[in-house]
């Protein structure tokens, strides 16, 4: 089971860290996990990295379980992201800032575990439309969930080697 912790926070910092979140086309938990390892060096910032990708795959699993596919589908895309920004923060100590960046390092992660994680990665993207746009069915949550989980798992493992 996941533990959430409830933080309360002043309506008007709430509001500007969900603004300062959008304008980096971030999701909120993404932000403040920025903020919060800006300062770790890549190894432990690649380490908090997949072990927050992990934990928010097991959220997207437990969203989906109690029929919320839009925050299940945003939960599985922040642990692709956070997936790809492990890898890169563990392999070449770069820290990946935007969307583009994700798009551009995917390659280099395919091109050194394979093509599936284009697949992965494209399910993925997917998932941040349906939690915008609320078009995806609970089975393209469930599916794309599995091929994350691969892309999470299989950052995992190099990281720990």
């Amino acid at each position: 089971m996941t533990s959430v912790v409830e933080v309360k926070l002043p309506r008007s910092i709430v509001r500007r860290l969900y603004s300062e979140a959008e304008k980096k086309g971030m999701s909120l938990e993404e932000y403040l996990l920025e903020l919060v390892l800006q300062n770790l060096d890549p190894s432990e910032r690649a380490r908090e990295y997949i072990m927050a990708a992990d934990e928010l795959l097991k959220q997207a699993r437990e969203e989906l379980d109690k029929g919320d596919i839009r925050q299940a589908a945003e939960k599985a895309w922040g642990a692709a992201a956070l997936s790809i920004k492990a890898y890169a923060e563990w392999r070449d100590h770069k820290k990946l800032t935007s969307h583009g960046e994700l798009w551009k390092y995917k390659d280099l992660i395919a091109e050194r575990l394979g093509g599936w994680v284009r697949d992965a990665w494209m399910y993925a993207n997917s998932m941040h439309t349906c939690f915008y746009e609320g078009w995806c069915s609970k089975k393209d949550v469930s599916t794309a969930i599995k091929f994350i989980e691969k892309l999470v798992n299989n950052v995992k493992k190099e990281i720990a080697k």
